[in-house]
C-alpha cells in the first residue's frame, strides 16, 4: 500500500481526499452518514454472497430467518437497517459467529479498537 506522500509524488489524489471533498472530513455528520451507508452496502454484499454460496433464493432465505423477501432484498442492497436479532439468525444459518468490534469514529484513534468475539 502506498503512503500518502508516494501517491502525491505520482501526481495522484489520495482516495481519502476525494471522499473528504464529496462527503466531508472524518467526524462530520455528512461523512458519518457516508461511512454508515458504506458499511451497510458492504454488509449487504457479503450477506448476498453467503446466501448465493449456500444456494438459497431470497425467498428461501427469508423464510429460513423469519423475514420477508423484500427485507432480504433491502438488506442486500444496503437500503435497510437490520435488527441485531435478525443479524444473529443470518449468521447462524451460515454457520458463522457474530463478533462485535467497537472503535472510535475518529481515525486518529484507529488503533484503539475493542473486539468482542
Amino acid at each position: 500500500m502506498l503512503t500518502r506522500e508516494e501517491i502525491l509524488q505520482r501526481n495522484c489524489t489520495p482516495i481519502e481526499d476525494l471522499i473528504a471533498e464529496d462527503f466531508g472530513e472524518i467526524g462530520t455528520p455528512e461523512r458519518n452518514l457516508f461511512d454508515l451507508e458504506c458499511d451497510a452496502f458492504i454488509l449487504g454484499e457479503r450477506l448476498k454472497e453467503e446466501r448465493l454460496k449456500a444456494g438459497f433464493t431470497q425467498e428461501e432465505f427469508a423464510q429460513k430467518i423469519g423475514v420477508t423477501k423484500s427485507l432480504v432484498s433491502k438488506i442486500e442492497h444496503g437500503y435497510s437497517d437490520i435488527k441485531l436479532s435478525a443479524l444473529a439468525k443470518i449468521f447462524s444459518v451460515f454457520g458463522l459467529s457474530l463478533g462485535l468490534s467497537l472503535r472510535p469514529q475518529n481515525n486518529a484513534h484507529k488503533n484503539n479498537a475493542y473486539n468482542f468475539a
